[in-house]
């Protein structure tokens, strides 16, 4: 384990994550709280950013690992974790591994609301 990436991913994380944050604001002042744009918008926009550092660092940008992991674990990590779902089903897709990465897809989604749906009853029951 090296310090190098483990400082990285706390520096872009703390990015992401005001980036999220005053992203999430901007939306709901813009269009209110009855949906959840913002969160939609962070998810798109940070899967999207996601796929243009992979794609970039595959074909056009030879960077330092440390820097990788600071624009993909840190920056897109700490502005949506969905952006690392997005590539982990895009990478099973690509291995035609169609079984799986529908399997995946559903799983994270369902398990994930299931998760939090029990541990709210949880909580409420106390």
């Amino acid at each position: 384990m090296k310090w190098t990436f483990i400082l990285a991913v706390a520096a872009g994380g703390s990015l992401g994550s005001v980036a999220r944050y005053l992203v999430g604001i901007g939306f709901g002042r813009l269009l209110g709280p009855k949906f959840p744009w913002g969160t939609l918008f962070i998810n798109i926009s940070g899967s999207l950013l996601m796929g243009l550092f992979a794609g970039l660092f595959a074909i056009r940008w030879d960077l330092p690992q440390a820097v990788r992991i600071f624009l993909t674990v840190g920056v897109c990590g700490g502005y949506t974790t969905f952006s690392t779902f997005s590539l982990d089903a895009f990478y099973l897709i690509e291995r035609g591994e169609a079984v799986a990465a529908g399997a995946y897809m559903l799983a994270s989604v369902v398990l994930s609301v299931a998760a939090l749906i029990a541990a709210m009853q949880i909580v409420r029951a106390l």
